[in-house]
């Protein structure tokens, strides 16, 4: 196995004003499962195919382990690449697609036997090795890709939102069989999704990158309690974080009638006079009358064990077509009805961020 580093690594293509990826500073650890998340054009599987070599690196380096594989072919890298697309060839079976890369480098039959029978017993595809891929589900197929990876034993996986094409459940399952199946073989891997959720429930470190320079890398955890600025706040969580940018005055700031200490430490240095308050869903409680922000409820999202409240607060600046909205976690049991006033007061964890930079203040 071995550690994987991005040294400022950086992609740029022709007519772009801006790179794709910019001065990438990463380092994976041996054996970490880290994914690379972000929206649609954010540069995340551009590094993972700079890592892989199917992408030119413009400038800095890449390294897996103490070995410099900026310029090495793709070949040579000992990189097993799983794609959002299964690639299967059709006319072969299981167990040939999963044996064609040991076949290509000229592998004794029988040690690509054992290799690929010891790749489908850990993926449960031993009764399918003798089936074409048009014989088997997407889940299934997918699996198959698996094999044709892990049966190359390499020092490094790279998986290119390999769920991407399966159905909500099917994703869930095979989520979890991927995170258990990295851990079990210890191999390291660069995981890349646009899916938020996927990214917190299976990476060891989630790594938030926003047209091409990387947010913030860190601990699922860490990352939801405390983001490094707006966009990653905004970003990671389902619902995703309240954010509310109000004036400040003094040490308070102020929505319409209502106020509200902020520590000192948000104010001192501020860029401007506004400051972004942000508050998860479920740390917003409903409260008495006069208590905390006056909400009218739009919608309120039922989902059995969970129910979410959306909202528009009253008395907020702006126009009437644009209002301040807002999501609360509440009571599924007792949720309020469409259309009533609630108040909503924040329970605590209380975000605070720079308006103008967008950077973490306190909280």
């Amino acid at each position: 196995m071995a550690t994987v580093t991005f040294d400022q690594a950086t992609r740029r293509y022709d007519g772009s004003e801006r790179p794709a990826v910019d001065a990438l500073d990463l380092e994976i650890g041996d054996g970490e499962f880290l994914v690379l998340v972000g929206p649609s054009g954010c540069g995340k599987s551009t590094s993972l195919r700079m890592l892989a070599g199917l992408e030119p690196v413009d400038g800095g380096h890449i390294r897996i382990g103490d070995r410099d594989v900026t310029d090495v072919d793709p070949s040579q890298r000992d990189i097993a690449m799983v794609f959002q697309t299964y690639a299967l060839y059709p006319h072969m079976t299981v167990a040939d697609n999963m044996g064609f890369a040991l076949k290509i480098a000229g592998k004794p039959k029988g040690e690509i036997r054992t290799r690929v029978e010891e790749a489908a017993k850990i993926l449960d595809l031993t009764d399918y090795l003798d089936r074409k891929p048009k014989a088997l589900s997407g889940g299934q197929r997918q699996r198959v890709a698996m094999g044709r990876a892990i049966v190359r034993n390499p020092q490094v996986f790279c998986m290119d939102e390999p769920l991407s094409n399966l159905d909500a459940k099917l994703r869930v399952a095979t989520r979890t069989q991927i995170a258990s199946l990295q851990r079990r073989l210890a191999v390291t891997t660069v995981y890349v999704t646009h899916d938020q959720v996927e990214a917190m429930t299976m990476g060891d470190r989630v790594a938030v990158l926003k047209d091409g320079v990387l947010q913030q890398v860190a601990k699922p955890r860490e990352m939801y309690d405390r983001p490094a600025n707006m966009f990653v706040a905004g970003f990671i969580g389902s619902p995703a974080m309240n954010l509310i940018t109000l004036p400040v005055q003094g040490e308070q700031v102020h929505f319409g009638n209502w106020a509200m200490p902020v520590p000192r430490e948000a104010t001192q240095s501020l860029s401007g006079s506004d400051l972004t308050v942000g508050v998860r869903p479920e740390d917003l409680q409903l409260v008495g009358s006069g208590a905390g922000i006056p909400v009218t409820v739009e919608l309120v999202e039922e989902l059995g064990s969970d129910a979410f409240l959306h909202g528009s607060i009253q008395g907020a600046d702006g126009d009437a077509d644009h209002p301040t909205l807002v999501v609360a976690r509440v009571n599924p049991k007792s949720p309020p009805e469409k259309g009533t006033t609630v108040h909503l007061a924040p329970a605590e964890n209380l975000h605070y961020f720079d308006t103008a930079t967008g950077a973490r203040a306190a909280g």
